[in-house]
């Protein structure tokens, strides 16, 4: 870049074209948002058949446009605004010299050289002349410079060299920024059609990397977020940046954005969609990439299935296969979830996806909430046990809605959100034999141990987006070896919460309801009959809970009640005609609704 046009750039103009950007970002986001849930709820209240079912096929193709138009033009707003910061630079260095050079009554030059006039010590009745002196950006040249100036008689020479030199390196700054943004800004364009494939979001990844890869200068002027913060913190350094600032990071950096426990869950719903959009485009293509899956139970027909059983062997291809599809598989249930908003007898309210990893602490991370959990008036968060991954978080997202439903027809113009939190390592089995294991993983506290602090941040988490301990009723719902991570929760942190309540619990790793965190009176227990469910009785002999104690025990201290379940998944069973009696006392510990449990 030559002198004249870093003279004459404004870097304010890529600033606000970033804005344009940005605000239309914004607007994608909104008709995403306004399409997911009002223009697809009125739908579903209006048709039905098959013309519902095209006219919401229809709506998610656009709601996936909107959501792409959002995500890349964020990513253009973001690399405009890391040139205009580079360029600021070199052109504050820039006016600096030049301003500099002018207080000394240089002369600057078109081409960034520097002439100064005639001084020192006189000669045969002469000043030293005046001269021109051009800049350097190289560091050993200058060094070369800053030597010959000694010996020049004019003492102009070194001054004027140096505001050259500065020049110089502004100008080569300048120069570097241009050459290093405008290659990426160029490959951010779409393709000329209006469908958004897997392929176009594998691009938004890739852009995001690249994009990402240039600003790191200008993210990191931002400060990053603190190191293993706490939810204070985290919430913190979030409220001290600017709305650019805030921007960019959701842009270039969504995964560690929406994994911030303390953030507001807009917030880390944006940044989730957006890896999870990713994540399911990127296994997607990886799994098409691999051949064509033989009949596996069938004769073999063809050299086609030998060959095929060979790269197996030498790849271990087919487990790569099945995590791909299992994985696959639950991130479509979250999507479904997200398409259910509206539905029901009872409208779903929005889905907030609080927390995505395919891969998490073990078979997937997945935290996703009915309802805004920052606005409401009562919030439960439900921690699911053995078995539980992303493979098959439809179940437990179910559980969760139907939580929702039950506990505001319980409180009536009051809003309620109900958390499917799955963030950690869940045992893959239970009973012996039937589970495939010997020696079942449930029996042991290693993961409900591992699971303890991470639950407890996420709570503080939730507690410190709504504003405060008093800004929401809380309650823990945890199931089977969920209510042990609980217990462990209690230990290692703290519940941040109201009540505890717990179904088909093995034990809690604490020997009393009074040694959990929460006041006393405010654990709630149910276990249907040991035939119908073991489970507990299971971790009384193997003493998951302390002293044996499980919280189903009397002596526990816990409120014990009753229940229809007739299994040790039925706690949250319902029909059309009448809710379960489990769900309902479930429904109304979570609606603070206390006079209306039914006890044993």
């Amino acid at each position: 870049m030559d002198y004249a046009t870093l003279k004459s750039l404004k870097p304010s103009e890529f600033e606000d074209a970033a804005d344009g950007y940005r605000a239309t970002s914004d607007m994608a986001s909104a008709a995403k948002s306004r399409i997911e849930n009002q223009v697809a709820p009125g739908m579903r209240s209006s048709l039905e058949g098959k013309t519902l079912e095209a006219a919401l096929k229809q709506l998610k193709a656009l709601t996936e446009n909107f959501h792409y138009t959002q995500t890349e033009c964020g990513l253009v707003a973001t690399a405009l605004n890391g040139l205009a910061h580079d360029l600021a630079s070199a052109k504050r260095k820039l006016d600096s010299a030049v301003s500099d050079a002018q207080a000394e009554k240089f002369t600057v030059n078109p081409d960034g050289s520097v002439t100064y006039p005639a001084a020192g010590e006189k000669t045969d009745g002469k000043l030293p002349e005046g001269g021109t002196a051009k800049g350097t950006a190289d560091g050993t040249a200058a060094d070369v410079y800053r030597q010959s100036a000694n010996f020049n008689p004019n003492p102009n020479f070194g001054r004027a060299q140096e505001y050259a030199n500065r020049i110089a390196i502004a100008l080569q700054e300048a120069t570097e920024a241009d050459e290093k943004w405008a290659p990426k800004l160029r490959r951010l364009k779409a393709d000329d059609d209006l469908t958004v494939s897997h392929r176009d979001w594998g691009d938004v990844q890739s852009d995001t990397r690249v994009v990402g890869t240039g600003a790191k200068e200008y993210l990191e002027s931002a400060g990053g977020p603190p190191k293993d913060g706490t939810p204070q913190d985290n919430a913190k350094w979030w409220k001290g940046l600017s709305d650019q600032e805030r921007d960019a990071y959701v842009a270039l950096r969504p995964a560690s954005v929406g994994a911030l426990d303390g953030l507001p869950a807009d917030v880390r719903d944006e940044a989730n969609r957006t890896v999870l959009a990713e994540k399911r485009a990127q296994f997607q293509l990886e799994l098409n990439s691999f051949p064509p899956m033989p009949m596996k139970y069938q004769p073999p027909t063809s050299g086609t299935t030998k060959k095929y059983r060979e790269w197996v062997e030498k790849t271990g291809g087919e487990d790569r296969i099945e995590f791909l599809q299992e994985s696959i598989k639950g991130m479509d249930a979250i999507q479904g979830r997200f398409d259910r908003t509206g539905s029901g007898k009872n409208p779903l309210p929005q889905a907030y996806l609080l927390g995505f990893d395919p891969k998490g602490a073990g078979d997937g991370r997945v935290i996703i909430a009915n309802g805004n959990p920052d606005t409401a008036d009562h919030t439960s968060v439900y921690v699911p046990g053995t078995k539980a991954s992303l493979s098959n978080i439809d179940g437990d997202i179910g559980r969760s809605e139907t939580l929702w439903g039950a506990a505001s027809r319980k409180v009536p113009g009051q809003d309620v959100s109900t958390i499917t939190w799955l963030d950690y390592d869940t045992p893959r089995s239970a009973i012996p034999f039937v589970d495939g294991d010997i020696d079942p993983e449930a029996a042991y506290p290693g993961r409900a141990e591992k699971a303890g602090p991470t639950l407890s941040q996420f709570m503080h988490g939730v507690q410190e987006a709504q504003g405060g301990p008093t800004a929401s009723h809380t309650t823990l719902v945890g199931h089977s070896y969920g209510s042990t991570a609980i217990g462990e929760a209690s230990k290692n942190g703290g519940l941040a919460a109201d009540d505890v309540l717990v179904a088909g619990s093995p034990g809690m790793q604490v020997k009393h309801a009074d040694d959990l965190d929460v006041q006393k009176g405010h654990v709630w227990a149910m276990g249907a009959p040991t035939l119908s469910d073991p489970v507990p009785l299971g971790g009384k002999l193997v003493g998951l809970g302390a002293d044996w104690n499980v919280p189903t025990d009397d002596d526990f201290g816990a409120n014990i009640m009753k229940t229809d379940s007739s299994s040790h998944s039925g706690y949250w069973d319902t029909s059309d005609r009448k809710p379960s009696l489990s769900l309902m006392n479930q429904a109304s510990v979570i609606a603070g609704k206390y006079d209306e449990v039914k006890l044993d």
